[in-house]
């Protein structure tokens, strides 16, 4: 980190994360470069992310995500949360979607990070009641039918006549809620999705 950054200068740029000032934080960029945007936190381990996703600032998500390194995605806080987390407490679809579809984002597992209150963003969401945010966490999850030790040995992905079947998956979160889902054989994509309490 630049040893002329002042205590104020982190201060600032965090701020300006915060409520969006797109222009702030170019002006701090163009003084003192891209690397302190990876390396400053306030005292809870809140990174430039954190403030950005946690607000909805598009914009500033758009400027930044290209100056910072991929792992900034899942750095946490001392909670534990990642801007995803906070993404998906403050019921920020558009950020979420970014982070999430972001070219490191799924490599990083973001939607499987839990937190220390063993939370995922999907839990957060869930806790948060923004249903929007959990059925779409449910819908992109990475589902390993490979890896997973529940799967019907004679379940096949193709019916007798050749042509794709769908498939209902069943997901419980930490909490005991189940989210149901039906991905569609013909297009792989999930069609459906509801939760319900076990």
């Amino acid at each position: 980190m630049s040893p002329t950054l002042s205590d104020d200068d982190k201060a600032e740029l965090l701020l300006s994360c915060r409520y969006g000032d797109l222009e702030d934080v170019q002006a701090f960029v163009t003084t003192h470069g891209p690397s302190p945007l990876a390396e400053i936190r306030d005292d809870n381990g809140n990174s430039v992310l954190h403030m950005a996703c946690a607000n909805g600032h598009l914009e500033l998500l758009d400027y930044v995500l290209p100056l910072i390194p991929a792992t900034l995605l899942s750095t946490q806080n001392s909670s534990g949360s990642t801007a995803l987390h906070w993404a998906a407490l403050n019921s920020q679809l558009a950020v979420a979607q970014k982070l999430v579809q972001h070219p490191n984002g799924a490599k990083l597992d973001l939607i499987d990070i839990k937190n220390k209150a063993g939370l995922s963003p999907l839990g957060e969401a869930e806790n948060a009641g923004w249903e929007e945010g959990a059925k779409w966490f449910v819908e992109v999850m990475n589902l390993d039918p490979a890896g997973s030790e529940q799967i019907d040995e004679e379940a096949t992905l193709d019916s007798e006549d050749g042509s794709r079947r769908d498939i209902e998956v069943e997901i419980e979160d930490a909490d005991g809620k189940i989210a149901k889902m039906t991905i569609s054989g013909n297009s792989a994509k999930p069609t459906t999705s509801e939760f319900t309490e076990s």
